[in-house]
Order: structure tokens, then C-alpha cells, then sequence
């Protein structure tokens, strides 16, 4: 049976580094922490890199976070050749918090663009600097320019991005919350976890795991870099970092 992580992040993406105990080193070397703040990859969303630092200062680099025999489960995957760590031993962890950053802005204009089509959602994928999410669509009557400005209006608009809970019957009553067409969020614990955008959520609600930053005018500036057709009912959208380039 998988060991539970506790899971900082979800009550605070900022946190940047933390203290923890090593509960267990399974057997491909993957690290196992009572508690973490680094994310594992889940939801489109790839898990965070960083280091966990010793008590004689010395680090081990971690290039990979991802869910064990459970998703209460996170495992750390250290880099090749590492050091060896031991139960029982305390860390500091840090993040590579840039990176995180770039995926917390990412993964909220992902949101936005869900607002600006809000069509079934087939598929998505969260990265750096280059951002997808798929919609079914039969026919595409969205261009770049119009989608990139509505995105636009919608971050500069200093939405506030939160979180609350709530329980499975909440979200059975509200089926219009999930937005994928063909995966539904973890139930039985009780609790959703919902990503709200605006005052009160009017904006957008939605559940999601992920990590996300606190107002939509962190974003930042962002475009449609491409419209895909991706099958007879599927659109691709690209998210990228930065003005629509002039055509």
C-alpha cells in the first residue's frame, strides 16, 4: 500500500522551499517525503524539478515528480547519480521556482481560454511556453486574433484566482463545474477541490488539481500562437507567452 504525501502546494503554490523527512526510498530509488511542495505531474500539469538539500548542505537534484501507488503517493525522482538518502532523514526542499511560475501562469490562461470557448475540453496539456487545450468543436468559427483578445480583456481585468471545496453531492448537483468531455475529478474523499476565477467564482469554476497564481493579470501577456484541426469534431489550441506576432 502507497504511502500518503502531504500535499503543501495545494494550500499554497508559493511556497518556494520547506522542511521534510525522508518516510521511504522505493525501489527504483524514487523518494518519498512526509510532506512536499513540489508538485506531481497530473491533470496536463508536468511535476516540478528543484533540489532537496542535506543537513551538511550537500543536494540531491530532482528532475522529476510523479504520483506513486496511489495520488496521495509523491514521488521525488532524483537525477542520475545522486546521493543516497536515507529514512528518516530531514531536508530542505526547493523548488525551481521560475519554472513553477512559468507553469502557474500557463496553467491559469489555460483556464481563461476554457472561458473564451467554453466547449467540451478533449484534452490539455501544460508546458513553459507552449500550452494546448483541445475542444470539441464541430466547426471552428474562432480565429487567433479574436481568441488572443478576449484572453487579453479577461487578464487584464485583475480577476482574483482561488480555491474552495466542495463535496461530492455539491458537484453531482452542478455537472456543468466539469468541463472535460471525458474525465471526471477524483470522488469519494468528499471534497472537490475547485479553481475559481473572479469575485465569488462568476467568472470560472472549475475542479482542478493544479497550481495557479493568484490574480489573471499575473499571467501576464499571452496569444493563440495556433488553431489546430485535430479530427472531424477536435480543435487545438496553442497558448504561448508573449504579443501575437505581427502577421
Amino acid at each position: 500500500m502507497g504511502h500518503k504525501t502531504g500535499t503543501l502546494f495545494r494550500d499554497d503554490s508559493y511556497l518556494k522551499e520547506t522542511e521534510a523527512s525522508v518516510v521511504a526510498i522505493n525501489e527504483r530509488g524514487g523518494i518519498i517525503l512526509d510532506r512536499t511542495i513540489f508538485y506531481a505531474t497530473s491533470g496536463g500539469q508536468p511535476g516540478d524539478t528543484g533540489h532537496l538539500e542535506r543537513a551538511d548542505g550537500s543536494r540531491v537534484a530532482i528532475a522529476a515528480t510523479i504520483t506513486g501507488e496511489t495520488k496521495e503517493e509523491i514521488i521525488h525522482v532524483p537525477a542520475p547519480e545522486q546521493a543516497a538518502l536515507a529514512a528518516g532523514e530531514r531536508l530542505r526542499l526547493v523548488i525551481d521556482w521560475p519554472r513553477r511560475h512559468l507553469l502557474m501562469r500557463m496553467h491559469t490562461a489555460c483556464h481563461l481560454l476554457t472561458v473564451v470557448c467554453s466547449y467540451p475540453i478533449t484534452g490539455a496539456a501544460v508546458s513553459e511556453d507552449d500550452s494546448r487545450v483541445d475542444f470539441d468543436i464541430p466547426d471552428v468559427g474562432f480565429n487567433k486574433e479574436d481568441v488572443t483578445a478576449r484572453l487579453m480583456e479577461l487578464v487584464r481585468a485583475d480577476h482574483p484566482v482561488f480555491i474552495r471545496e466542495i463535496s461530492d453531492e455539491e458537484l453531482s448537483a452542478n455537472p456543468g463545474l466539469v468541463k472535460s468531455k471525458n474525465v471526471r475529478p477524483p470522488s469519494g474523499t468528499g471534497r472537490i477541490r475547485l479553481v475559481c476565477i473572479g469575485q465569488d467564482g462568476t467568472v470560472d469554476s472549475q475542479p482542478c488539481g493544479g497550481t495557479h497564481v493568484k490574480s489573471t493579470a499575473e499571467v501576464g501577456e499571452i496569444h493563440i500562437g495556433k488553431i489546430e484541426k485535430k479530427g472531424r469534431e477536435n480543435r487545438r489550441f496553442r497558448i504561448r507567452f508573449g504579443p501575437l506576432p505581427a502577421t
